[in-house]
């Protein structure tokens, strides 16, 4: 897809009208994506962009610091080099303003339409455990399926506490490791079962079955809504 560089509205030619062009023509890529219910990356992606272009709207003195610039002098007393900026800062500050402006709002209403779209998705499916909890919930498999096939995605997922600035995060990440065939004989409860015995290192696996009633794509729609279900399920030691 079309991508949209993070620097995007100040590098190259800073004219509004070019960037007007690059940012509809992203747009018009993400919305394609939607489309296709096809949520991830592009609606972290379009996240970041609307924050960059927030901080870079509040913060004049970061927007100036992304400008090209030449060396001017150098100061040997102080061991300081100095820097001049190869534009004029008045002109294309008008020009970055009137883009950012202009691409706001455009951001906003894009992701807002994702978060429809993740929402209708995530109230749709079905999300529940196959078999008894154990009490250690940090590792197990999550048997997916959708209601137009057969088949029965099985990952196995493993969580994390990441520590970060100070603050604690739980992660998941999740791994795709068979696709089995759904039956009268071989149902969700047969296949824990055969996961348990080909996988000795896990021998009483916490297992989440979620079923989506509609053909949502796996990799970019149902895995990352996945995650977000477990983490609400799976508590990190």
């Amino acid at each position: 897809m079309t991508t949209l560089p993070k620097n995007w509205i100040t590098e190259g030619l800073i004219d509004f009208e070019y960037k007007k062009y690059q940012l509809l023509a992203y747009l018009q890529q993400t919305n394609k994506h939607f489309n296709e219910m096809k949520l991830y990356p592009v609606l972290s992606d379009l996240i970041d962009h609307y924050r960059d272009l927030e901080k870079l709207k509040s913060d004049s003195a970061a927007l100036n610091g992304q400008f090209p610039k030449t060396l001017d002098s150098i100061d040997f007393q102080k061991g300081k080099l100095n820097y001049q900026s190869k534009v004029i800062p008045s002109a294309v500050m008008k020009e970055v303003s009137m883009i950012t402006d202009f691409a706001l709002p455009k951001l906003v209403s894009q992701i807002e339409e994702g978060r429809t779209i993740y929402d209708f998705v995530e109230d749709q499916l079905e999300f529940e455990p196959v078999g008894i909890v154990p009490i250690y919930k940090q590792e197990g498999y999550i048997l997916m399926s959708r209601e137009k096939t057969k088949e029965v995605h099985a990952f196995r997922y493993k969580s994390s506490l990441l520590h970060y600035a100070g603050e604690n995060f739980r992660s998941i990440s999740m791994w795709l490791i068979a696709v089995f065939q759904r039956s009268l004989v071989n149902t969700l409860e047969k296949i824990k079962m055969d996961l348990i015995r080909e996988i000795k290192e896990l021998p009483n696996p916490a297992t989440w079955r979620i079923h989506s009633q509609q053909e949502f794509p796996i990799e970019e729609t149902l895995i990352p809504i996945s995650k977000r279900l477990l983490l609400k399920s799976v508590s990190v030691q």
